[in-house]
Protein backbone atom coordinates (compact mmCIF):
# COMPACT_ATOMS: atom_id res chain seq x y z
CA UNK A 1 0.00 0.00 0.00
CA UNK A 2 1.12 3.79 -1.04
CA UNK A 3 2.53 5.72 2.12
CA UNK A 4 -0.44 8.36 0.39
CA UNK A 5 -3.16 5.40 1.07
CA UNK A 6 -2.11 4.65 4.95
CA UNK A 7 -2.28 8.69 5.11
CA UNK A 8 -5.48 9.21 4.02
CA UNK A 9 -7.47 6.00 3.01
CA UNK A 10 -7.83 7.01 -0.45
CA UNK A 11 -10.78 9.69 0.37
CA UNK A 12 -9.58 13.23 0.62
CA UNK A 13 -9.74 14.14 -2.52
CA UNK A 14 -12.36 16.82 -1.96
CA UNK A 15 -11.00 18.26 0.82
CA UNK A 16 -7.52 18.82 -0.74
CA UNK A 17 -9.23 20.44 -3.52
CA UNK A 18 -11.30 22.73 -0.81
CA UNK A 19 -7.99 23.85 0.86
CA UNK A 20 -6.09 24.57 -3.08
CA UNK A 21 -9.08 26.61 -3.66
CA UNK A 22 -8.88 28.55 -0.35
CA UNK A 23 -5.42 29.54 -0.71
CA UNK A 24 -6.80 30.37 -4.53
CA UNK A 25 -9.35 32.60 -3.31
CA UNK A 26 -6.72 33.99 -0.67
CA UNK A 27 -4.83 35.37 -3.41
CA UNK A 28 -1.67 32.79 -3.80
CA UNK A 29 -0.31 31.24 -6.35
CA UNK A 30 -1.41 28.05 -7.09
CA UNK A 31 -0.41 27.76 -10.86
CA UNK A 32 3.56 27.81 -9.41
CA UNK A 33 4.48 24.11 -10.72
CA UNK A 34 2.23 24.69 -13.82
CA UNK A 35 4.13 27.61 -14.74
CA UNK A 36 7.39 25.80 -14.10
CA UNK A 37 6.86 23.25 -16.52
CA UNK A 38 5.82 25.82 -19.12
CA UNK A 39 9.10 27.22 -18.68
CA UNK A 40 10.86 23.98 -19.92
CA UNK A 41 8.61 22.47 -22.63
CA UNK A 42 6.63 24.91 -25.77
CA UNK A 43 2.97 24.99 -25.65
CA UNK A 44 1.41 21.75 -27.79
CA UNK A 45 4.64 19.45 -25.75
CA UNK A 46 2.70 15.94 -24.58
CA UNK A 47 3.07 16.32 -20.69
CA UNK A 48 2.15 13.25 -18.61
CA UNK A 49 1.47 14.61 -14.61
CA UNK A 50 2.46 11.69 -12.88
CA UNK A 51 0.58 11.57 -9.60
CA UNK A 52 -1.54 14.22 -10.55
CA UNK A 53 -4.39 14.35 -7.82
CA UNK A 54 -7.30 16.31 -7.98
CA UNK A 55 -5.50 17.59 -11.73
CA UNK A 56 -4.82 21.30 -10.37
CA UNK A 57 -1.23 21.40 -12.18
CA UNK A 58 -2.67 19.46 -15.69
CA UNK A 59 -5.78 21.51 -16.12
CA UNK A 60 -3.47 24.76 -15.86
CA UNK A 61 -0.89 23.22 -18.02
CA UNK A 62 -4.02 21.86 -20.55
CA UNK A 63 -5.47 25.72 -20.23
CA UNK A 64 -2.11 27.02 -22.16
CA UNK A 65 -1.66 24.30 -24.61
CA UNK A 66 -0.22 21.23 -23.78
CA UNK A 67 -1.44 17.76 -24.47
CA UNK A 68 -1.56 16.39 -21.08
CA UNK A 69 -2.12 13.01 -19.62
CA UNK A 70 -2.81 12.26 -15.52
CA UNK A 71 -2.55 9.31 -13.66
CA UNK A 72 -2.68 8.71 -10.06
CA UNK A 73 -3.53 6.11 -8.10
CA UNK A 74 -6.14 7.63 -5.70
CA UNK A 75 -10.23 8.00 -7.03
CA UNK A 76 -11.30 10.18 -5.13
CA UNK A 77 -8.40 12.89 -5.90
CA UNK A 78 -9.39 11.52 -9.68
CA UNK A 79 -13.29 12.19 -8.98
CA UNK A 80 -12.41 15.99 -8.26
CA UNK A 81 -10.04 16.22 -11.44
CA UNK A 82 -12.46 14.39 -13.96
CA UNK A 83 -15.37 16.53 -12.24
CA UNK A 84 -13.26 19.81 -12.68
CA UNK A 85 -12.13 19.02 -16.60
CA UNK A 86 -14.50 15.87 -17.94
CA UNK A 87 -12.71 16.43 -21.09
CA UNK A 88 -9.11 15.37 -20.27
CA UNK A 89 -7.64 12.03 -20.15
CA UNK A 90 -7.24 10.85 -16.47
CA UNK A 91 -6.39 7.14 -15.40
CA UNK A 92 -6.51 5.21 -12.46
CA UNK A 93 -3.13 3.77 -11.98
CA UNK A 94 -0.58 2.44 -9.76
CA UNK A 95 2.69 4.07 -10.48
CA UNK A 96 5.16 0.93 -9.74
CA UNK A 97 3.06 -1.09 -12.21
CA UNK A 98 1.48 0.78 -14.88
CA UNK A 99 1.84 -0.60 -18.45
CA UNK A 100 1.34 2.70 -21.18
CA UNK A 101 0.49 -0.02 -23.73
CA UNK A 102 -2.73 -1.57 -21.92
CA UNK A 103 -3.72 2.07 -20.98
CA UNK A 104 -3.31 2.89 -24.95
CA UNK A 105 -0.58 5.55 -24.22
CA UNK A 106 1.91 5.98 -26.43
CA UNK A 107 5.61 6.59 -25.31
CA UNK A 108 7.22 9.66 -26.31
CA UNK A 109 5.95 12.43 -23.92
CA UNK A 110 8.43 15.39 -23.46
CA UNK A 111 7.75 15.92 -19.74
CA UNK A 112 7.00 14.06 -16.96
CA UNK A 113 6.28 15.74 -13.97
CA UNK A 114 5.74 14.53 -10.51
CA UNK A 115 4.98 17.01 -8.07
CA UNK A 116 3.01 16.81 -4.52
CA UNK A 117 5.25 15.11 -2.79
CA UNK A 118 4.98 11.86 -5.35
CA UNK A 119 8.11 9.96 -4.51
CA UNK A 120 7.85 10.00 -0.51
CA UNK A 121 4.33 8.74 -0.44
CA UNK A 122 5.07 6.31 -2.93
CA UNK A 123 4.62 2.02 -1.21
CA UNK A 124 8.22 1.38 0.50
CA UNK A 125 10.69 -0.16 -1.65
CA UNK A 126 8.95 1.49 -5.25
CA UNK A 127 11.04 4.73 -5.70
CA UNK A 128 13.62 3.22 -8.11
CA UNK A 129 10.50 0.81 -10.44
CA UNK A 130 8.69 4.39 -10.76
CA UNK A 131 11.61 6.42 -11.53
CA UNK A 132 12.35 3.84 -14.28
CA UNK A 133 8.53 3.54 -15.73
CA UNK A 134 8.13 7.11 -16.19
CA UNK A 135 11.67 7.60 -17.66
CA UNK A 136 10.49 4.52 -20.54
CA UNK A 137 7.98 6.91 -21.30
CA UNK A 138 10.26 9.75 -22.33
CA UNK A 139 11.48 10.22 -25.43
CA UNK A 140 14.79 10.84 -26.11
CA UNK A 141 15.97 14.37 -24.94
CA UNK A 142 12.74 14.64 -22.86
CA UNK A 143 12.73 15.60 -19.20
CA UNK A 144 11.31 14.67 -15.89
CA UNK A 145 10.61 17.03 -13.21
CA UNK A 146 10.20 15.82 -9.53
CA UNK A 147 9.70 17.90 -6.59
CA UNK A 148 9.44 16.76 -3.29
CA UNK A 149 10.13 17.19 0.68
CA UNK A 150 13.01 16.26 2.53
CA UNK A 151 12.63 16.30 6.09
CA UNK A 152 9.67 16.11 8.29
CA UNK A 153 8.48 19.76 7.89
CA UNK A 154 8.11 19.37 4.62
CA UNK A 155 5.90 16.04 4.44
CA UNK A 156 3.00 14.60 6.35
CA UNK A 157 5.32 11.23 6.47
CA UNK A 158 8.56 10.58 8.28
CA UNK A 159 11.32 10.81 5.30
CA UNK A 160 11.76 8.14 2.81
CA UNK A 161 13.79 8.96 0.00
CA UNK A 162 17.27 11.25 -0.13
CA UNK A 163 18.08 13.45 -3.33
CA UNK A 164 21.20 11.18 -3.84
CA UNK A 165 18.99 8.01 -3.67
CA UNK A 166 16.65 9.50 -6.25
CA UNK A 167 19.83 10.95 -8.74
CA UNK A 168 21.19 7.01 -8.41
CA UNK A 169 17.65 5.52 -9.13
CA UNK A 170 17.70 8.16 -12.48
CA UNK A 171 21.00 7.60 -13.62
CA UNK A 172 20.41 3.68 -13.33
CA UNK A 173 18.03 4.41 -16.35
CA UNK A 174 19.68 6.92 -17.82
CA UNK A 175 18.42 9.99 -17.17
CA UNK A 176 20.79 13.12 -16.29
CA UNK A 177 20.41 15.86 -14.39
CA UNK A 178 19.99 19.16 -15.37
CA UNK A 179 18.91 21.59 -12.63
CA UNK A 180 18.26 21.55 -9.22
CA UNK A 181 15.74 24.18 -7.45
CA UNK A 182 14.31 24.79 -3.90
CA UNK A 183 11.30 25.73 -5.41
CA UNK A 184 8.91 25.98 -7.97
CA UNK A 185 9.94 29.49 -8.80
CA UNK A 186 12.71 28.35 -9.77
CA UNK A 187 14.98 29.54 -6.16
CA UNK A 188 18.42 27.97 -6.57
CA UNK A 189 18.87 24.88 -4.76
CA UNK A 190 21.55 25.03 -1.39
CA UNK A 191 20.90 22.51 0.56
CA UNK A 192 17.14 22.41 2.93
CA UNK A 193 13.88 20.69 2.91
CA UNK A 194 12.31 20.85 -0.41
CA UNK A 195 14.12 20.28 -3.59
CA UNK A 196 12.88 19.88 -7.55
CA UNK A 197 14.64 18.01 -9.12
CA UNK A 198 15.12 18.32 -13.23
CA UNK A 199 16.59 15.01 -15.38
CA UNK A 200 16.91 14.68 -19.15
CA UNK A 201 17.13 11.52 -20.67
Amino acid sequence: MSRWNQLTGGTSGQDYAARFAALARSGKDVHGEARFCAALVPAGARVLDAGCGTGRVMIRLAELGYDCVGMDLDASMLAVAQRQAPGLPWFQVDLAGFEPDLLGIAAGFDLVVAAGNVFPLLAAGTEATVVKRLAAILRPGGLMVAGFGLDEAHLPVPPTITLPEYDDYCAAVGLTIVDRFATWDADPYEGGGYAVSVHRR
